[in-house]
């Protein structure tokens, strides 16, 4: 049987007992259905991660032993940082969870002139807790023990101007240019992505002019949840740790 990971955002040492955030507790308690002296992993985006054993479980409440430290990474050496235009539905939660999966480093949703949802205040805060958890959930499943930041929305001009990415690359379907011409990045790459519809030719032109670099993936036109899932891919096929 697969031994659950669960994230806690808490300071964490071995031999300390900790009370689990409602969300794990629930999950391990009421859907695992799991009973003290189970055994499980806890981490807390710091690197590394901790062997545990649940010691009081109740349901919803779930308090477990730390036992010992296990320092392995499972991060890239590609940093990637993945701005994408705000779409709508699910279709953002895929985005998210997938690219967390596939080793993401950082995710900047962006407003753009295609973009279809409008967010503010209390709903963008909500809208930005719900993207992190689900990329919380992504690193439980795929054995992620650093959780890649999910940033607070901005409008494209705004993230493109504080944009210092060493590599900078913005989707343009009509153009030849991929991966494959391009030199290995020294540091971060940035990877510029439009919602349903995609950029704007002005969007697009914008992006040029501040040195991002048009990048094209084949003669098919992808997805906005395509997209960058395919682009990541390849990108790690390259450079990072997907050989």
């Amino acid at each position: 049987m697969r031994i659950p990971r669960v994230y806690s955002p808490q300071t964490i040492a071995i031999g300390d007992c900790i009370a689990l955030e409602a969300g794990p507790a629930r999950h391990l308690t009421s859907a695992l259905r799991m009973t003290s002296g189970q055994p499980l992993i806890v981490f807390n985006g710091k690197g590394g991660e901790y062997k545990a054993e649940l010691v009081d479980a109740k349901k919803g409440k779930a308090t477990v032993l730390i036992n010992e430290f296990v320092d392995i990474d499972r991060e890239s050496s590609l940093s990637i940082h993945l701005a994408i235009g705000i779409s709508r539905g699910e279709r953002m939660d895929w985005i998210v969870q997938k690219a967390t999966e596939l080793g993401i480093s950082e995710i900047t949703p962006l407003f753009t002139e295609r973009c279809e949802v409008k967010l503010s205040g209390d709903r963008l805060d909500k809208k930005v807790g719900h993207w992190q958890q689900v990329a919380i959930s992504a690193c439980e499943q795929s054995q992620r023990n650093r959780v890649p930041a999910i940033n607070n929305p901005l409008k494209l001009e705004q993230w493109q101007t504080s944009c210092d990415a060493s590599l900078k690359l913005v989707l343009h379907h009509r153009t030849d240019k991929s991966l494959r011409d391009m030199q290995q990045p020294s540091a971060q790459t940035a990877l510029l992505i439009g919602p349903e519809g995609g950029l704007s030719d002005t969007e697009i032109e914008q992006a040029m002019a501040l040195d991002f670099q048009p990048l094209g993936l084949g003669p098919r036109v992808l997805r906005t949840e395509t997209a960058p899932l395919a682009a990541i891919s390849i990108l790690q096929s390259l450079w990072g740790d997907m050989g």
